[in-house]
């Protein structure tokens, strides 16, 4: 396996590869890297013949008073993952690398970036779709892999590979949780042990919500009431958002139909966790 921090080393080498014939998948992250990562790379190997992964701690993705300069950093450990995992390149640019001083084009995908994160967090998903259509236009992959855990951002590159006709599949990749249940997430890393334990409330909220589903319920109110009940009850926790939306246009539902996301973002002490699940109704013969 190599890694590169330069824009013409990842063309050059990606070019040779498709002269042979060779597929690319990429798998787009932050650093960092844990088993929900190392998911997404071994599907990635298993579709392409080869595999990029990028290992870059975008600034254009935080706020003002967002986490960047603490968001932890190992590429040492990304290194040995990558090579677990089966990747052939890692992308490890500098952030002068990706970005000229006076840089000032942006990608946006509006109406499916306006709730939930997007509402939360203004300009993050511009900062997203700008790096991720940088990411494509340098690495030139067939496939790029998207984890579940970030539902919006997989909903967002979807539409944003729509609606600028680009010749790439997205796929989308199942939640890696603890034993106990939390969604992995480099952020886990902020928690102490108390804070870790009361993180649970999360994934128990969004078990809940779906049994809740499965078993009939249709009402958004009464789903999220019970869900935001559930949060509340643990004294650590602190609710940012908890939202029924529909999975492709993150528009809010009233009632479960047809693909339902069931999202939430809850600060535990100064850290914020974000969970959620998807239900096909019509998929699981709820409709």
């Amino acid at each position: 396996m190599e890694i590169t921090g330069s824009i013409q080393e990842v063309r050059e080498k990606v070019k040779e590869w498709k002269k042979q014939g060779l597929s690319v998948g990429l798998v787009p992250t932050m650093g960092y890297l844990h088993e929900g990562h190392k998911s997404l790379i071994v599907r990635a190997a298993a579709e392409n013949d080869k595999v990029v992964v990028s290992d870059f701690v975008n600034p254009i993705q935080f706020g003002v008073n967002e986490d960047l300069s603490t968001y932890p950093r190992d590429i040492e450990l990304d290194k040995k993952l990558c090579i677990d995992a089966g990747a052939d390149l890692i992308f490890h640019p500098e952030p002068k690398e990706m970005y000229a001083e006076d840089f000032s084009t942006y990608v946006e995908a509006q109406n499916v970036s306006a709730e939930l994160c997007g509402k939360k967090r203004p300009g993050h998903f511009r900062g997203v779709c700008t790096v991720v259509c940088k990411l494509f236009h340098i690495v030139t992959p067939e496939r790029a892999y998207f984890g579940q855990k970030d539902a919006q951002q997989l909903a967002v590159i979807r539409r944003m590979v729509r609606d600028l006709n680009m010749d790439i599949q997205i796929v989308g990749c199942p939640i890696i949780r603890e034993e106990d249940g939390l969604a992995k997430s480099s952020r886990n890393t902020y928690l102490n042990e108390k804070e870790r334990k009361a993180a649970l409330v999360l994934s128990r909220a969004i078990f809940h919500g779906e049994e809740m589903m499965k078993n009939g319920e249709r009402s958004a109110e009464v789903i999220l009431t019970a869900m935001q009940n559930m949060i509340e009850a643990e004294p650590l926790a602190k609710i940012d958002y908890v939202e029924m939306t529909d999975a492709d246009s993150i528009e809010p539902l009233k009632e479960a139909k047809g693909r339902v996301l069931v999202a939430i973002a809850v600060y535990i002490g100064k850290t914020r966790l974000i969970d959620n699940f998807i239900l096909d109704m019509q998929e699981a013969g709820l409709q």
